[in-house]
C-alpha cells in the first residue's frame, strides 16, 4: 500500500482551559503510534498507510470524548497518490531553507 499523508485538526468542546491538555493527550497517542508526523499551529500532519492513519482519527475522537468532551469537530485532509506521496517531497524545501532578511514589506 502507498504512503499517504492524512492532516488531523480535532477540536473538542472542552472548557477553554482544558482545550490543549486534550489535544496533548491525542498528539501522545498519535506519537505512540509509531508513525512520522509533524504538528502544526493547526492542524497535525502524519505519513503512512492509509489504513493506520484512518484507524488514528478514530481514534482521537474516542481520546476526547474519554477527556469528557460533548462534542467533537474534526478536520480530515488526505492527499493520495497511487506512488505514494510524503511530506518531504511537499515541504523538504522549505525546511532547508535559510532564514534570512525578509524582502516582504
Amino acid at each position: 500500500m502507498p504512503v499517504v499523508n492524512v492532516s488531523l485538526q480535532v477540536i473538542p468542546r472542552v472548557s477553554d482551559e482544558r482545550i490543549y491538555e486534550v489535544i496533548d493527550k491525542v498528539i501522545a497517542y498519535i506519537d505512540s503510534c509509531e508513525v512520522k508526523y509533524e504538528v502544526g499551529p493547526m492542524e497535525t500532519t502524519m505519513e503512512g498507510e492509509l489504513d493506520q492513519l484512518l484507524e488514528i482519527v478514530k481514534k482521537a475522537q474516542d481520546i476526547c470524548v474519554n477527556e469528557g468532551a460533548t462534542r467533537v469537530l474534526s478536520v480530515v485532509k488526505i492527499d493520495f497518490k497511487p506512488e505514494g506521496v510524503t511530506m518531504d517531497e511537499k515541504v523538504g524545501k522549505y525546511r532547508n531553507k535559510e532564514k534570512g532578511q525578509s524582502s516582504c514589506n
